[in-house]
């Protein structure tokens, strides 16, 4: 039995939700999501909250009933809050400028990374070696942040490149 898929989710109040068959339309302050749910999910909405539940008693009903709660509850939290990722950048001469909706990339290649900014996804730059990626969709910022550090991911020896803020690099020790 699901944990995730039991429990209700929780509408506040500047949300706004439309089920129309199997398609979940979500709005608020921040933007607006959809999201087409499978046939053997269905939703339901009571007052103030969302539930899940299983239309049949299969097992991939039962993993796709915790997943749908999940990315709806995400749908909810990304219109009325939002979502943020902070990557660091770490090398000597490395620095990341943002100018209009395209950001450039200095990482010790031999030219310049031009990234063209997704519609939806807001980066800032508060230093040249700290970028803040925000969205009101989950799935579209894991993926910007995704091919951020793909760009240049950090390597073993002496940590230079891209990585999230927090995540600890295995430094190996070279030769000896």
């Amino acid at each position: 039995m699901s944990r995730i898929g039991m429990k209700p989710i929780e509408i506040p109040d500047n949300v706004q939700i439309v089920i129309e068959g199997k398609d979940v339309m979500v709005s608020g302050p921040k933007g607006k999501l959809k999201k087409t749910i499978n046939n053997l999910i269905s939703v339901e909405k009571k007052e103030n909250t969302i539930n899940v539940t299983k239309s049949k008693k299969t097992r991939t009903a039962q993993q796709l009933w915790g997943l749908t709660r999940s990315l709806i509850a995400n749908m909810v939290k990304g219109v009325s809050e939002g979502f943020t990722k902070v990557l660091e950048v770490k090398g000597v001469g490395y620095k990341v400028s943002v100018k209009n909706n395209i950001m450039t990339l200095n990482l010790g290649y031999s030219h310049e990374i031009k990234y063209f900014i997704p519609e939806d996804v807001t980066i800032k730059c508060p230093k040249p070696t700290l970028i803040e990626v925000s969205s009101h969709n989950n799935e579209l910022l894991g993926q910007v942040g995704a091919d951020l550090r793909d760009m240049r991911p950090p390597e073993p020896y002496k940590g230079k490149g891209i990585k999230y803020k927090g995540e600890y690099i295995l430094i190996k020790e070279g030769k000896k």
